[in-house]
Parts: C-alpha cells; structure tokens; sequence
C-alpha cells in the first residue's frame, strides 16, 4: 500500500510541475531575421523572460544548427537588454 502512494504521489507531482510550464507557443512572439556574415537566420524568439527557449527556425545552409541557435539566444538577450 505504501508502494501505491509513493507511485501514485510521485505521478500526481509529475502532471503538476508539466502544467506549469505551459505550451511553449503560447509564450511565442512574431519570428524575427537576424543578418549574420553567413546569412540570414530566422528565430523564433519567445517572451523576455524566456530567452532560453530561443531557436533558429530556418538558417543558412553553411551555418550550423548550434550555431543558428546561438544568434536567436543572442538576439533575444539583445531585446531583452534594449
């Protein structure tokens, strides 16, 4: 019966901390282009308190996915800033 409690708490725990992040679209804002040497990349920043969750959504072919990545993070802790 503890066994049952532990599981059944350890379950009910889980579903509470999932609903606390929300849906990740709901905290979208309107994707931005950011012109970089290699190209343009184009991000899907998220709110001012989530940069983060900030990601390239289309990106140059010589550019990596990390390194697209890496300059949404960086446009979004620029709007943050500004």
């Amino acid at each position: 019966m503890a066994m049952f409690k532990t599981v059944t708490l350890c379950g009910v725990s889980a579903l509470v901390l999932a609903g606390c992040t929300g849906d990740p679209r709901s905290y979208e804002t309107t994707p931005v282009q950011v012109k970089t040497a290699k190209g343009i990349v184009t991000c899907q920043l998220y709110t001012k308190e989530r940069v983060l969750w900030d990601r390239a959504i289309d990106r140059p072919d010589n550019m990596s996915v990390r390194e697209a990545d890496d300059v949404c993070r960086a446009e979004g802790i620029r709007q943050k800033n500004s």
